[in-house]
């Protein structure tokens, strides 16, 4: 059983795995609290269900790729082996995670996104440092950037612990702190190797209801 907060079919809109159809499984509960986030509803919303009912929720939308996210999937131990089901099912995983708890046990064939939390989050020193080692080389690591300072904090912490040299790191605007173009310049003026990330989706569903 897992407790879920809903589980929808959309275009993902993040990671390397940004564009393609995907089952997004969102869990129930969270230990942080970050001032930007967009899903406080998933705080404390949700109903048990059991992994053959969530299993068949996701196979009818017929795609390969299953995001898993909250919230903090984490915060229930049977989302590890239910990852595991599902890459055994030869779906393509993805978990999106604070990294405030230990990825240790999490099925390499996952790839994981630990959102890195910045000082403007609200949830600095959250994060594991631990989680480092136990990443692979499909982990990704993402820092949603609120300020100047948050972009120096991001770029320092990137270089003490050699995440350009070894991961896929992006770099997201906070959505309507600071622009995509601030961003963007800011990343080439700092020569830096980070990748910049857009929440396609809010782009995609925004220009909706403008109705363009």
């Amino acid at each position: 059983m897992l407790k879920i907060n809903e589980i929808f079919y959309s275009i993902q809109g993040e990671t390397s795995y940004v564009g393609y159809p995907t089952v997004f499984v969102r869990t129930t509960a969270c230990n942080l609290r970050c001032t930007y986030c967009d899903t406080k509803y998933s705080y404390y919303e949700g109903e048990f269900q059991s992994l053959d009912l969530i299993l068949k929720t996701i196979e009818s939308h017929k795609t390969q790729f299953v995001c898993i996210t909250g919230g903090e999937p984490l915060l229930q131990k049977n989302v590890i082996p239910f990852m595991a089901t599902l890459c055994d099912q030869n779906y393509k995983v993805s978990l999106e995670t604070s990294g405030s708890k230990s990825i240790e046990n999490v099925d390499p064939r996952v790839k994981t996104i630990l959102d890195v939390k910045t000082p403007d989050s609200g949830a600095a020193n959250s994060f594991l440092m631990s989680n480092i080692n136990f990443a692979t080389s499909s982990t990704e690591f993402k820092f949603v950037i609120c300020s100047e300072a948050d972009l120096e904090w991001s770029e320092n912490f990137c270089r003490q612990h050699n995440l350009f040299e070894k991961f896929m790191v992006l770099y997201s605007p906070s959505y309507g702190q600071v622009s995509e173009l601030w961003l963007a310049e800011k990343i080439l003026q700092k020569k830096s190797s980070a990748r910049l990330q857009l929440q396609l989706h809010k782009y995609i569903w925004s220009a909706e209801t403008r109705g363009v």
